[in-house]
């Protein structure tokens, strides 16, 4: 695994430093809907997306993956947002090497594997941004190294762009066991919303269901984020 300069986390997780809080409950149960969203299909690697940026899909996958940490699994995330990427703020990475070198350098995926502060929890940032990026995430090589990747991990986390700006999340839908998308309370219209989900489901990906974010919490449920399945 590659050394990486640590840097100032930008993003504190609320899942790491408020683990007991209303909103890390949300994130945990989050996790267990997933687990129950297929019986008979394993949920492994799981694609996180919005409808356009700013919804906050990031933080969720960043959160999500230390819920799942937190329960005991090996857990990789990885920035495959090679446009706008985020991730390696939310744990203080350098983002020199990532995702994008380990494509091209199919043979050393281990140097591009970065342990976190979090037990359990793997990070791959995104890396240099390539000049084509979807080229690059529908290739055989990126094919190859989740199919690795999910040999090695119990669960693979992937962040990708908004689903509505570029088709790079439809792309990494069709290679991923299920898909979570995030939508921002209150700033993304309900036409907008059906449209990122059509979006999905044209190119036959399980949308697993939707992060409702920002919502103000009722007193009834007291939590930030509502998690709708199918």
């Amino acid at each position: 695994m590659r050394s990486m300069r640590t840097l100032i986390n930008k993003h504190p997780l609320i899942t790491e430093s408020h683990p007991k809080s209303q909103v890390s409950e949300s994130y945990r149960t989050l996790r267990t809907n997933i687990q129950f969203s297929s019986i008979d299909r394993s949920m492994k690697t799981l694609l996180v997306t919005s409808a356009q940026p700013g919804d906050g899909k990031s933080t969720t996958a960043a959160n999500l993956s230390v819920a799942y940490a937190q329960e005991g699994k090996k857990v990789l995330i990885v920035d495959a947002d090679l446009r706008k990427p985020t991730l390696h703020h939310y744990f203080g990475k350098s983002n020199r090497y990532g995702l994008t070198s380990a494509i091209v350098n199919r043979n050393q995926f281990d140097e591009f594997i970065c342990e976190t502060s979090i037990e359990n929890l793997f990070l791959i940032p995104s890396g240099p941004i390539p000049p084509n990026p979807s080229e690059l995430l529908m290739s055989q090589k990126m094919t190859v190294f989740l199919e690795e990747m999910a040999a090695r991990f119990d669960v693979i986390i992937i962040d990708s762009p908004p689903t509505l700006a570029v088709a790079d999340a439809q792309i990494l839908a069709t290679k991923c066991d299920g898909v979570v998308m995030v939508i921002r309370d209150g700033k993304v219209k309900r036409d907008m919303a059906r449209k990122a989900i059509h979006n999905l489901q044209r190119v036959q990906a399980k949308v697993l269901g939707v992060v409702l974010n920002n919502k103000r919490p009722k007193k009834s449920d007291g939590a930030y984020y509502d998690y709708y399945g199918d």
